[in-house]
């Protein structure tokens, strides 16, 4: 008689399901190893799915067992983060077919580098001689300490030009991140300062005492502590021991600092794994540097694997064939060509125009020509070298009644009514900071910076918690106003329920802004928008962290039109545009002197990041990609030469021999009587004749 048949187990679902082989093959590397698997580089080109892959190699390594709270994952952006975490889940989800705890799991440490920092900075904080309840500055309130400091040391007095408070923390901040000795920052990056590097020196010195004493962290601090943490071999080990596996996104975005951060935590590279493409490369002006990919492999003994994802998913094949031509010519780089399945009789177009504003008339013509089409405009985006080069085309769209939005404009955080709020909270988080005491006592009537800077030194040297505030001789006239404030601030001190305290903080501040500003009902916009935020936020201290590091993108009262209109075009820098895809893509000024930009040719460092930063715009287009030439600028008010045309040649970057790849396309067309039929033999003909009788 048989065996009784015996149930076959459920099929699990692969977890890698829908994954090419190169994405495959990076998502399960080394999952298996016993004590992890050693140090993985995937160089993923653009739009080649690499958010994805990212996101199923930790959901196989939770699948396969990997502890989720002992998973780092680092990367570049909050919003990032959380969609990680959620396609994390969703795979894991279809995967979990009899395992319920499975789908449940969350990654307790994913975020930002500053962000993680921030938090691993506050667990040890005892052990390093921090003061757990540090604040931390954002750009601006850094600056303004900078500019207090330098004031204070007598540089605003000197006879010869001294740096700018923005320039002094720019100086300050690259120091840092790129770990180079001050005469060779100042040399690469600063020259018109480097005859001040001694008292530059003393400048940062004295800056970093009064962070100290007035325990706040700008944004460096979080990435410098760290680094100096895990410097510490027994400290390192421990934090480094912290986590099984870390993978970090977008990696050629890294700074050194940042790198050596992980190869301290992870000296020998097992379980780290890093996510990014040598070739979008482009922010060098914030400190990242390429050699940190380029190097990763050598960085370990034996080599780090690396595995390439090529075949991309947005772009037609003309259009890549066009982006590899153009990177194949870099100095250096891993060696890649980013294919697509997508086929299209239609190249890239290389558009030739007489001078700016036909390149503005052009735009928009073709703009709405495939709106008509179908494209909603919101599908096309006019992308840019700087900010300035789109300010005829704004002019053209406003005239034509067409929508837009330009990304780059005021930052949330740069807001005056948002740092208004912010100082409030900030002080009452840590009175010892006095950037954040000396702009929230300016909020009220009768308070000048006098008064503000005389009320801080009597009542918070003498009381930490700035109990004699309410004691303090101010103007007659704002002595109401004062005692009010004065209970506002003790009230906050005292740390009402959260968020109780940020509704007070607001309910004072909304009285105020009338007073403050004559667009106050555009700007309580935005003070509304952080009580939403504010809810969402355990604690105040969370709340100002997070919101530090990572803040909303722009204010209610950005310009532009989406407020008033559904669809709307974009217009974007090639910096913001990274990351972003569009059906149709235009590039402005591709021409030497905007690209390579003219203040960025000083080195060949310089030129192939202006490379990479054409690439990367050319691969935001996934159907239609526009690169316009103008023959001509006209400049206004240059000294020496008045208003004058100046002649500009197509850039570097697409010599003769790439022209193969494109359409070339003269704008406008010629009238119709000199045009002919295409190719025709005769309409050759008849063009020198009609153009002979010319003349006669």
């Amino acid at each position: 008689m048989p065996p009784a048949a015996t149930a076959s187990p459920p099929s699990v679902p692969d977890p890698l399901a829908g994954l090419n082989a190169a994405q495959r093959e990076a998502a399960a590397y080394g999952v298996f190893e016993a004590g992890g698997a050693g140090p993985l580089l995937v160089i993923a080109g653009a739009g080649t799915g690499k958010t994805n892959t990212l996101a199923h190699r930790v959901a196989r390594l939770i699948a396969d067992g990997a502890d989720p709270g002992r998973i780092l994952l680092l990367t570049f952006s909050r919003r990032a983060a959380d969609e990680m975490g959620r396609r994390v889940r969703r795979i894991l989800a279809q995967a979990a077919a009899g395992r319920p705890g499975l789908a449940r799991a969350e990654l307790r440490w994913s975020g930002t580098f500053h962000a993680i920092g921030a938090r691993l900075l506050r667990d040890y904080a005892g052990r390093i001689g921090l003061d757990p309840g540090f604040t931390i500055h954002d750009r601006e309130d850094s600056a303004d300490l900078m500019n207090l400091v330098r004031h204070e040391l007598g540089f605003s007095a000197t006879k010869r030009r001294f740096p700018q408070k923005g320039s002094c923390l720019a100086i300050y901040s690259a120091a840092v991140n790129t770990r180079a000795p001050l005469a060779e920052v100042l040399q690469a990056g600063f020259p018109w300062c480097a005859e001040w590097e001694d008292e530059l020196r003393r400048l940062f010195r004295a800056y970093v005492e009064a962070k100290q004493a007035q325990q706040v962290l700008d944004y460096d601090d979080l990435l410098l502590y760290w680094a100096q943490m895990v410097a510490e071999p027994e400290l390192g080990a421990e934090i480094g021991g912290l986590f099984d596996h870390v993978l970090v996104d977008e990696y050629q975005d890294t700074n050194q600092l940042q790198a050596a951060i992980l190869l301290a935590m992870k000296p020998e590279g097992r379980g780290l794994t890093v996510v990014g493409d040598d070739a979008q490369s482009i922010y060098a002006f914030r400190g990242a540097t390429v050699r940190n990919i380029l190097d990763f492999p050598a960085a370990f003994a034996p080599p780090a694997k690396v595995v390439k994802l090529e075949q991309n998913y947005r772009s037609t094949r003309p259009i890549l064939q066009a982006a590899n031509a153009v990177i194949a010519l870099a100095a250096e780089g891993f060696d890649k060509a980013l294919w697509s399945e997508r086929e299209s009789a239609q190249r890239p177009r290389i558009v030739s125009v007489k001078d700016d504003a036909d390149q503005a008339t052009f735009v928009v013509d073709t703009v709405l020509a495939l709106r008509e089409e179908g494209l909603r405009l919101k599908q096309q985006a006019v992308l840019f070298r700087a900010s300035a080069h789109s300010a005829r085309l704004e002019m053209e769209l406003t005239r034509r009644n067409v929508p837009f939005v330009k990304y780059g404009g005021l930052k949330f955080l740069e807001a005056a009514h948002v740092k208004d709020v912010l100082a409030l909270l900030r002080w009452a988080e840590n009175p010892r900071d006095r950037i954040a005491g000396f702009r929230a006592l300016q909020l009220l009537a009768g308070i000048g910076p006098r008064t503000a800077g005389r009320a801080l030194d009597n009542a918070c040297a003498a009381s930490p918690g700035c109990l004699l505030l309410a004691e303090q001789p101010v103007p007659e006239a704002a002595r109401a106003g004062w005692r009010e404030f004065a209970a506002l601030i003790e009230a906050l001190g005292a740390r009402p329920a959260w968020p109780a305290d940020f509704e007070l903080a607001c309910r004072w501040y909304e009285a105020q802004m009338p007073r403050l500003y004559d667009d106050f009902a555009v700007r309580v916009l935005d003070v509304q928008q952080l009580a939403r935020i504010a809810a969402t936020s355990p604690s105040r201290e969370r709340f100002l962290t997070e919101l530090t590091l990572d803040p909303p993108s722009a204010t209610s009262g950005e310009a532009g039109m989406p407020l008033l209109d559904e669809d709307y075009l974009i217009l974007s820098t090639m910096h913001s545009a990274k990351g972003q895809e569009w059906n149709a893509v235009s590039v402005l000024n591709v021409v030497d002197g905007c690209i390579p930009s003219d203040v960025a040719t000083r080195n060949s460092a310089e030129i192939e990041e202006e490379r990479r930063l054409l690439y990367v715009a050319m691969t935001r287009a996934k159907d239609s990609l526009d690169l316009i030439v103008p023959q001509r600028f006209y400049v206004t008010q240059q000294a020496g030469f008045g208003d004058r045309h100046v002649y500009a040649g197509r850039t570097r970057f697409i010599p003769n021999r790439l022209l193969g790849h494109f359409e070339q396309l003269g704008w406008p067309p010629p009238p119709p009587e000199l045009q002919g039929t295409p190719g025709s033999r005769q309409a050759a003909i008849d063009l020198a004749a009609k153009m002979r009788d010319m003349w006669r």
